[in-house]
């Protein structure tokens, strides 16, 4: 039968992408949504990207867009980067592509092209990388860049007073949009978690890969999730982004 998975922040984990994969029992058959941040932390971002890039060819991919991989885009495309990049993965990704052939570098800018800013399916449910701030919805965002850069959302979830009812006139307009929404972009290791964490009706699957956590697929009907090891430990002579 096929699933939706939905994948969190990958920043450059090829190996524990390949473990979640396996552990999923992913097939051809079921659809695998990226919620973005393909690059930047460990050795494998150039790596990765080529394994997507193939992996779309059999399998029915969604990839959306994160703050990271445009970043890479930018520097890639016009051979400028923000300095605080470097400090937060971009030297990986560099090193990375140093290493990369550069008959690849073509099928790595159309795959970043192509990524999107966010998907809506069947079932009104958002996927997106970091959240939006307009009370119409993604759509209406004025400035696109907050659709992988915005934490507001998930501030806002987090903080939400549970008793709070979604007929209150103060109930958070952009939590009324859609059944679910489902992100990366912020850590749950930022409150002490290293699951995906649902607050309202956000779910968070950055768990932290990048840093000491692992990284996590989960069926997004049954809610079951799979990891991979912490990914530290697939990577003991780098330091990803601690």
């Amino acid at each position: 039968m096929s699933r939706v998975l939905v994948i969190g922040d990958i920043h450059g984990a090829l190996q524990a992408l390949k473990q979640v994969l396996k552990k999923a029992k992913a097939t051809t058959q079921d659809t695998l949504i990226f919620l973005g941040d393909y690059v930047d932390g460990w050795s494998d971002s150039a790596t990765l990207v080529s394994f997507l890039s193939e992996l779309k060819k059999t399998h029915k991919c969604i990839f959306i867009r994160g703050n990271h991989d445009q970043l890479t885009y930018t520097w890639l495309t016009e051979k400028t980067h923000n300095p605080d990049w470097i400090k937060h993965g971009g030297q990986a990704t560099i090193e990375s592509y140093a290493k990369l052939p550069k008959e690849e570098i073509h099928i790595h800018l159309q795959f970043y092209k192509n990524l999107l800013n966010y998907y809506i399916d069947t079932d009104n449910r958002l996927f997106i990388h970091a959240g939006f701030t307009n009370l119409h919805g993604p759509d209406q965002e004025y400035f696109s860049k907050l659709l992988y850069w915005d934490r507001t959302l998930w501030e806002t979830a987090l903080s939400l007073d549970p008793s709070l009812k979604k007929t209150d006139l103060t109930y958070p307009k952009r939590l009324l949009l859609f059944h679910e929404i489902y992100i990366g972009h912020t850590p749950v290791t930022r409150v002490n978690k290293t699951i995906p964490v649902q607050a309202a009706c956000v779910w968070n699957l950055d768990t932290g890969a990048a840093f000491k956590g692992p990284l996590t697929i989960m069926d997004i009907n049954s809610k079951e999730y799979w990891q991979s090891d912490p990914v530290y430990t697939l990577y003991p002579n780098e330091k990803g982004r601690n």
